[in-house]
């Protein structure tokens, strides 16, 4: 019986690696080559699907490996023969591009050629790249249902369409279009949804393009990825820049993004970051094409550190290495704090997201956290005197760390003069110390023996009036949703003519042969 229950929880341990998923030799070539040891929960539990040819409903956190969970399969099982198999929906040309880059290393021992399709370059040249034989298109829905209306493909009917992100595409106003494309797409196919939420309307959606979906969750309860710690702050308005320096500062961030809500917000807190002395750059929608990508790439090369960007701007940026988000405001609606939040934390790494919040904000923090599921602790910004005490180890290394000149010895002559030794040493490791040049106030936020009061008094003065605390909040324009609406716009014009102008640009191609490495517009 003992042998029996050994047997048993060593066979229960057992970690379950690609091998046994049931991909081909081409396939796990490619997982070799990718540097993946072991497969992440979703793919663990997506893959053997997805080759079975059923449809899935897949909820994971972003950064979770989503991307090889259906390419793999999909690579895997598709027959080469010519045209095009798998259609991949996303919501920004961003994560187009980064997906397209994706499927195209998994499907490169296949000679997989993968085009992605945006909006901004000539629709000719899109058309001709997927006609030369392309096995993947990747696209966002604008340009694609463009494409479809105007009956510019022919004999388009991939086998596999996937929903990538579907819950941002949600956000941004694509549903409409979503729902016409699938109206030109083939009834028999494999369909698959992927997204880190599930509101009611992604749900009906599933039930209306999907057949008898599997539905997998590696969410934990959680709607937030456990990796990533959460923290905010209680400060007063006007100390909102203060108070994002001293916490980058304090943190020792490496790459991190912070989320504003409007684009002015954007151009301005990325020069006063740039001013001090933040390798800051900012992305938003009113930004050209060409803009956006040096932008991005920045931050990807670590020329840029710190990306300050607007919620629509940054979606689909999946960058593996980003230590940090910052909330400099506190974001509209739960569903947003979550694709915030998942920029970093991604991959198995630990990640830190935190949020600035005024007293007035409370209830909104509250509203997030109640309906997110997820746990948020409180701090307080570190004072300039407690910023020093933290750093004096860090200087200890880079003193000790540091080279040593040979005009050094000059200096120590001269020195030595009129200061004997111990005076020296002191003089020399103030001036290292001032050198550090910590900003702003020496306290920023609310502090402990005020807090209970304020958030009291904040919230007899809330009462119930949301709108009103939407004018707080936005800075006095407009009302709550009017506010909203134009941020998540882009700015003036409708939701829809922004949305279209800020997504449906360039296109691209990947393919295995000599001219595989084409520039894209």
């Amino acid at each position: 019986m003992q042998e029996n229950a050994q047997e048993n929880s060593s066979t229960e341990e057992k970690t379950i690696t690609f091998d046994d998923l049931g991909l081909k030799n081409d396939m796990l070539r490619s997982v070799k080559f990718a540097g993946f040891v072991t497969p992440s929960p979703i793919q663990e539990k997506a893959i053997p699907f997805i080759l079975d040819g059923r449809d899935i409903v897949g909820q994971a956190h972003t950064g979770t490996g989503k991307t090889a969970a259906f390419a793999l399969p999909a690579l895997n099982n598709m027959k080469m023969n010519g045209s095009v198999e798998m259609l991949v929906i996303t919501p920004t040309r961003e994560l187009a591009t980064q997906v397209s880059d994706e499927i195209f290393k998994y499907g490169r021992n296949i000679g997989a050629k993968t085009v992605t399709v945006y909006g901004g370059s000539s629709y000719s040249r899109q058309l001709d790249l997927i006609n030369r034989g392309a096995s993947v298109v990747v696209a966002t829905p604008g340009r694609l249902l463009d494409i479809l209306k105007r009956g510019m493909l022919k004999n388009f009917a991939p086998s596999i369409v996937v929903l990538d992100e579907a819950d941002e595409m949600l956000d941004m106003g694509f549903l409409d279009d979503i729902n016409e494309i699938f109206s030109f797409l083939p009834t028999k196919r494999q369909t698959l949804l992927f997204s880190a939420t599930m509101p009611q309307p992604i749900k009906t959606l599933a039930s209306r393009i999907l057949e008898n979906p599997e539905f997998i969750s590696i969410t934990k309860g959680e709607t937030t990825n456990s990796d990533i710690e959460q923290l905010y702050y209680v400060i007063e308005e006007s100390e909102r820049d203060d108070a994002i320096i001293r916490l980058m500062d304090s943190e020792e961030t490496k790459k991190c993004v912070v989320f504003c809500r409007t684009k002015s917000e954007v151009d301005r807190l990325s020069n006063v970051l740039s001013n001090a002395g933040y390798l800051a750059n900012g992305l938003h929608g009113d930004m050209e094409q060409r803009q956006r990508e040096t932008v991005i790439k920045g931050f990807k090369a670590n020329s840029v550190k710190v990306l300050v960007a607007t919620d629509v701007a940054a979606r689909g940026i999946h960058v593996n290495n980003i230590s940090h988000v910052f909330n400099y405001h506190i974001p509209f609606d739960p569903e947003s704090y979550v694709h915030r939040i998942g920029r970093t934390g991604r991959a198995g790494t630990k990640g830190k997201a935190i949020t600035l919040l005024t007293p007035l904000e409370f209830k909104e923090l509250q509203r997030i956290k109640n309906k997110v599921g997820t746990s948020m602790g409180h701090a307080f910004i570190p004072s300039k005197n407690d910023l020093r005490s933290s750093t004096i180890d860090s200087l200890v290394k880079k003193v000790e760390e540091h080279k040593i000149y040979d005009e050094a010895h000059k200096v120590l002559d001269k020195l030595r003069e009129d200061i004997d030794e111990e005076q020296m040493a002191y003089k020399l490791i103030s001036m290292l110390l001032d050198q550090q040049d910590i900003k702003g106030p020496n306290t920023i936020g609310i502090p402990a023996d005020r807090l209970d009061a304020v958030l009291a008094r904040a919230a007899q003065r809330g009462g119930g009036n949301s709108r009103g605390r939407g004018r707080s909040r936005s800075g006095g324009s407009s009302n709550y949703k009017g506010n909203r609406d134009k941020n998540r716009s882009g700015g003036g014009g409708t939701y829809r003519g922004n949305r279209e102008g800020g997504s449906r640009d360039g296109g691209g191609y990947r393919g295995n042969r000599s001219n595989s490495n084409r520039h894209r517009d």
